[in-house]
């Protein structure tokens, strides 16, 4: 989800063309395994991306797998030129520029003669849902709104698993205590504002108490129960739930 700025994305699903789409505060996009994905800020103010998902199945348990496909830590820098050349069907010398003509690793800053491909309207169609702009699920008077994002609005939740939702309480508002009845559990990350949180386990035993605020996040485990109170100048957060119902 992008909490900031805008910019540009480009987008190769497994077996399919590249959709390059214009980004935004407030756009959610799911990213099944296999995706190669580069971002790009256009702008003079930061484009800030929030990258949320499971890890289990990763590379090293509990962090994000990552495949550079140039740079100084590019999976083509470990093979010889001679398979890379032949692979791609060119010469040496052009093996050694597409290969190491990028020194940065992860984040780089592009020459300005650099032009990168331009968004398409059409290519946002089923990859992208604005939180920001999209209908509210729960609108409640002097209390709060939330955005839920799941298989019908956003049908790629359904390749990864998960489901998530954007929460906005005014201040001084309350989210009565909840749990997921299918045993998912949550990742939240609070977004702006502060408040109260508290989670309650199974045996009724309260596990958290605490004061959170933007920037922070935390996890409420399988059927622990989760309850927030916001400051007077409310709070908002993003969470994503391991079911994509």
């Amino acid at each position: 989800v992008f909490i900031a700025g805008n910019g540009v994305a480009g987008i190769v699903l497994p077996e399919k063309d590249e959709k390059v789409i214009g980004i935004r505060k407030g756009d959610a996009i799911a990213l099944p395994f296999g995706a190669v994905t580069w971002w790009y800020n256009k702008e003079d103010t930061e484009l800030i991306v929030l990258f949320l998902g499971d890890t289990s199945k990763g590379h090293k348990a509990g962090s994000f797998t990552d495949f550079y496909l140039t740079g100084t830590n590019g999976i083509f820098t470990g093979f010889s030129s001679e398979f890379v050349s032949r692979a791609w069907d060119v010469d040496e010398s052009t093996v050694k520029a597409l290969v190491g003509s990028q020194s940065g690793k992860g984040i780089v800053k592009l020459d300005g003669s650099i032009k990168l491909p331009d968004p398409k309207k059409e290519d946002r169609e089923r990859l992208v849902y604005n939180c920001e702009e999209a209908p509210l699920d729960v609108d409640i008077k002097n209390g709060g709104r939330v955005v839920v994002l799941n298989t019908k609005n956003l049908p790629l939740v359904a390749e990864i698993g998960l489901g998530a939702d954007l929460v906005k309480l005014d201040g001084g508002a309350m989210c009565s205590p909840g749990f997921s009845c299918d045993s998912a559990l949550q990742v939240t990350y609070i977004v702006s504002g502060s408040g109260r949180v508290q989670v309650v386990g199974v045996d009724g035993k309260r596990v958290l108490e605490t004061t959170v605020k933007a920037g922070q996040l935390f996890i409420v485990p399988r059927f622990f129960v989760v309850s927030k109170i916001c400051d007077p100048d409310g709070m908002s957060w993003f969470s994503i739930i391991t079911t994509p119902k």
